[in-house]
C-alpha cells in the first residue's frame, strides 16, 4: 500500500458506492480561495486505501495549482478506485458516476468535479444527474468541453521559460524531447513541438500510439526507456510518481517540464534534480491550463481572454524561476511559496471580516 500523505484536508468522504459497489473518495483539501475545483480520476489500485491516498495527494496539489494560477478556487479531487484487474462495464460505470454525484452533492457546493484520467466530459453528464456541482460538460450541452487542449497550450507555454532557464535560449528546434504518455494532452503537445522543429522521442503504454510517432517523424521508444533515453528535456505526460531518487540519479536530461501531476515520487526529488543541474518546472504551475479554462468558462469569460491567461503561464513560470534563483531555493519551493502567499492573504481577509 502507498504511504498515506499528510492529512491537512477540510473534509474527506470515502464510501462504498451503493449502486456500484466501488470505493469512491472525494477529498476537499481547501476552500479558502473559493469552492474547490478538481477532476475525478477512475483508475485501478492495489487497495481502496491506495485510491484514497491518491485523492489526498491530488487534492492538495489542486490547492497549489489553483492558487498559483491566480484562480478563486480551492483544491479538491475525486477518485473512483477500481480493484486491480477490473474491467468495468457500461452499467457499472454509470452506477459509479451516479454514486460519485451523491458524494459531491453531500459537500454542498464546496467541491466541483470534472473529468480527469479515466473519465470523460460525457461522464460528467451522468454525474450531473445527481449534483449541479460539476464542470467540463460537453460543449454541445452548454459546458466548457474537453479541457485537454487548454492544458496542452499551457504546457507548451511553459516550454520557452524552461528552455531559457536551462539553456539560455528558447529555441525549440535546437532541442530534443522525450514525451512519456501520449494521451489527450501529451499527443497534442507532441504535435505542437514537432510543428516547431523539435526532435522527439515518444512512448506510451498503449503501443497503438506508435502511429503518432510515425506520423510526426519521431523516434518511438519503449515505455521503460523514457527515463534513460538521452535528451535535452523530459516531458512526463502520464501518471505521477515516476521520478524516484534512483531515476533522478540516472536521468540523462537537462530539464523536466510536463503535464503529469506529481511526477516527483518524493518532495525531496526537487532538491536532487537541482543538485544534478536539472531544471524542474513545477507540475502544478505547468499543467494549470485545464482548470484555468474550466474556471474561466464557469465565470463567463470568452476564449480570447482565457487563451491570454493560458499563455500567461509562461510569465508565472518565469517568476517562479527568478524567485528560486534570488532566494536560493528550488523552483518547487518557490512555486509553493507563491501559492501559500495567496492562500494566506485570503485567510487573513477571512479573519478580519469575521
Amino acid at each position: 500500500m502507498s504511504a498515506i500523505p499528510e492529512f491537512n484536508h477540510e473534509r474527506v468522504l470515502t464510501s462504498m458506492g451503493a449502486r456500484s459497489d466501488v470505493v469512491i473518495t472525494v477529498a476537499l483539501h481547501s476552500s479558502v480561495l473559493g469552492p474547490a475545483l478538481g477532476g475525478c480520476r477512475m483508475w485501478t489500485y492495489p487497495t481502496w486505501a491506495d485510491g484514497q491516498a491518491d485523492a489526498l495527494r491530488l487534492s492538495s496539489a489542486m490547492t497549489l495549482k489553483n492558487a498559483a494560477a491566480g484562480l478563486d478556487a480551492g483544491g479538491g479531487k475525486a477518485v473512483i478506485a477500481l480493484p486491480m484487474g477490473t474491467r468495468i462495464d457500461a452499467d457499472r460505470r454509470r452506477a459509479a458516476l451516479l454514486d460519485l454525484g451523491d458524494l459531491v452533492e453531500a459537500l454542498d457546493g464546496r467541491y466541483r468535479t470534472a473529468e480527469d484520467v479515466g473519465t470523460t466530459e460525457h461522464d460528467m453528464l451522468v454525474v450531473r444527474e445527481r449534483t449541479e456541482h460539476v464542470v467540463g460538460l460537453p460543449a454541445e450541452n452548454g459546458g466548457a468541453g474537453e479541457p485537454a487542449g487548454a492544458t496542452a497550450l499551457g504546457v507548451y507555454s511553459s516550454i520557452a521559460p524552461t528552455l531559457e532557464e536551462a539553456f539560455g535560449s528558447d529555441d525549440i528546434a535546437a532541442r530534443s524531447f522525450v514525451i512519456s504518455g501520449l494521451g489527450q494532452v501529451g499527443g497534442r503537445l507532441a504535435r505542437m513541438l514537432a510543428g516547431h522543429g523539435a526532435t522527439l522521442f515518444l512512448t506510451d503504454i498503449d503501443g497503438r500510439k506508435q502511429q503518432l510517432a510515425d506520423d510526426l517523424g519521431a523516434t518511438w521508444i519503449a515505455p521503460g526507456e523514457a527515463l534513460t533515453t538521452p535528451a535535452d528535456v523530459l516531458v512526463p505526460a502520464g501518471l505521477g510518481g515516476i521520478l524516484t531518487d534512483e531515476a533522478i540519479e540516472a536521468l540523462p536530461v537537462r530539464a523536466v517540464v510536463g503535464p503529469a501531476n506529481n511526477p516527483l515520487a518524493e518532495h525531496s526529488g526537487a532538491a536532487r534534480l537541482a543538485e544534478r543541474g536539472i531544471v524542474y518546472a513545477p507540475d502544478f504551475v505547468v499543467n494549470a491550463g485545464g482548470v484555468i479554462h474550466l474556471q474561466g468558462m464557469a465565470d463567463g469569460m470568452q476564449w480570447p481572454a482565457i487563451a491570454e491567461r493560458l499563455t500567461g503561464i509562461s510569465d508565472t513560470l518565469r517568476g517562479v524561476f527568478a524567485s528560486a534563483r534570488q532566494r536560493g531555493i528550488t523552483p518547487l519551493e518557490a512555486a509553493e511559496a507563491l501559492a501559500a502567499e495567496r492562500i494566506d492573504a485570503a485567510r487573513g481577509r477571512m479573519t478580519v471580516s469575521a
